[in-house]
């Protein structure tokens, strides 16, 4: 914060942002988006590390990294057409939605270790702390909220 006494500015600790740190990406769907939605996320990790001061341990890193893969890669297998990757975090917590041109919402299938593939959803909500799928007018959105605590 800064204090302004007879109008000198004097420093009283290092300023915290008020709003979150909003970032959006849009993608095609062609081949290459999984991998630059990840990266659009590492650098938005980077971003909340020197704007929020905020300390992302490896765990936390990969563990976002992994929730913004598998929505993504349920938007690009399950839509037809492009999707929205919205990411806004805080030092603390980072929600990850994902619009897509589906009215249908994700289903999650009951653990079977036996099952080949569709885990995705099963994945994420191992890992986030909150998971919501709705409805909205040009198709669906997933968000997730993954937790940057240890």
């Amino acid at each position: 914060m800064i204090e302004h006494l007879d109008g000198a500015v004097i420093p009283t600790g290092f300023d915290v942002p008020v709003e979150p740190l909003r970032r959006s990406a849009h993608f095609t769907g062609e081949q290459g988006c999984i991998a630059a939605a990840r990266s659009f996320a590492a650098h938005f990790l980077e971003q909340l590390r020197t704007e929020w001061c905020a300390a992302i341990d490896d765990r936390a890193d990969g563990e976002l990294l992994l929730v913004v893969s598998e929505l993504v890669t349920n938007a690009d297998r399950h839509s037809n057409g492009p999707y929205i990757l919205e990411l806004e975090g805080t030092d603390a917590a980072v929600a990850v939605c994902v619009y897509d041109s589906s009215g249908a919402l994700p289903r999650r299938f009951p653990r079977d270790p036996q099952r080949i593939g569709r885990h995705g959803l099963e994945i994420v909500h191992a890992l986030a702390a909150e998971v919501s799928a709705e409805r909205v007018p040009v198709g669906k959105r997933v968000r997730a909220l993954v937790s940057l605590g240890g």
